[in-house]
């Protein structure tokens, strides 16, 4: 059976990495009394003999321990590459109740509000998840998972110390399992649940081959994981396959948060009235009398005109002025 392979391969190798420690710790603890013992002989043949045979063993138990390392270290996750297990799917066990006295009710009370779960025992996944599928490859209906284990860290997506109880501060947590008979295009989908509140999500078409192991996993601040109790349910396509619970406990750290700077208004500027300016006086001038006064000449020119000479003489025409009539007051004659 797969379950029992995985099982003894399991065992084989703790019963080989023990075995491996005790002969290294053997052949160690016998090389040094060799070579103790062979410092001590006085034949120099003989004492040489047993220095190399302490050596000898010395060398041995450094094989048998780097032996040991790589058992514990490489050995499982290489053999598991080349026989990959199947899962064994995990089997819910039924709890057979057992009955107690039935009470007649007096009274019936008529419930007023009626409480719809969100999800019942058995997961259903949401009907929003259905609008978010991008695969149209029909889901396998022979394809199996394991239990989910849960842990902080993971190395070949492997679970590093699994556990189902964490104690706050918490930021980054891993859902590992193993799977076969899927395949390639199938949508799933894997829902991180707190209570009722969904917390994490993912729904993508599988890539993961066949067989092997997978994960899913949830990172969210140190300050939303509150204590308590926490769900992880996986689909295939519609169909719940897979999923576990763990526990948060202890307070979860309270975020510090950088108060933002305030802004400072900047000031306002009281405008200075600008002075009020005073109208120049405009000069009076006053206005002057341009026009010239005419001196009316009070004198008359007279012009007479001298006798021509009929003598046969030639000269010039001689005109006498004379001037009559009285002179104007500051003329000088």
């Amino acid at each position: 059976m797969p379950g029992s392979l995985n099982l003894d391969i399991n065992t084989a190798l703790q019963v080989l990495f023990f075995l491996s420690v005790l002969g290294a710790m053997l052949a160690i603890f016998s090389g040094l009394q060799s070579i103790r013992a062979g410092n001590r002989l006085m034949f120099f043949r003989k004492r040489q003999e047993m220095i190399l045979r302490g050596w000898r063993n010395l060398f041995l138990g450094a094989i048998l321990g780097a032996i040991a390392y790589s058992l514990n270290n490489y050995a499982e996750p290489a053999i598991y590459r080349v026989f990959p297990p199947s899962p064994t799917i995990t089997l819910t066990p039924t709890v057979t109740q057992t009955p107690t006295i039935s009470l007649t009710p007096t009274i019936t009370l008529s419930p007023t509000i009626t409480t719809t779960p969100l999800f019942s025992p058995t997961p259903v996944l949401p009907t929003e998840y259905a609008a978010k599928f991008l695969s149209e490859v029909t889901p396998s209906a022979d394809a199996v998972f394991s239990g989910l284990q849960f842990s902080l860290k993971i190395e070949g997506n492997l679970p590093v110390d699994p556990v189902t109880e964490f104690r706050n501060p918490v930021n980054h947590l891993y859902g590992t399992f193993s799977y076969d008979k899927m395949v390639d295009g199938s949508q799933w989908t894997a829902i991180w649940l707190q209570g009722e509140e969904i917390i994490c999500e993912e729904t993508k078409p599988w890539d993961g081959g066949t067989g092997g192991y997978g994960y899913t996993d949830c990172l969210l601040p140190a300050d939303e994981w509150q204590p308590g109790d926490y769900e992880v349910q996986v689909f295939l396509g519609t169909r719940y396959i897979t999923g576990g619970k763990f526990l948060i406990t202890g307070n979860a750290p309270t975020a510090t948060r950088t108060p933002l700077p305030t802004r400072t208004p900047a000031p306002t500027i009281t405008r200075i009235p600008s002075a009020t300016t005073v109208p120049t006086k405009t000069p009076f001038i006053r206005p002057t009398d341009t026009r010239q006064p005419t001196a009316t000449s009070l004198m008359a020119n007279t012009a007479t005109k001298a006798p021509v000479n009929t003598l046969g003489s030639l000269q010039p025409d001689v005109f006498v002025i004379t001037v009559t009539g009285t002179p104007p007051s500051g003329l000088i004659p």
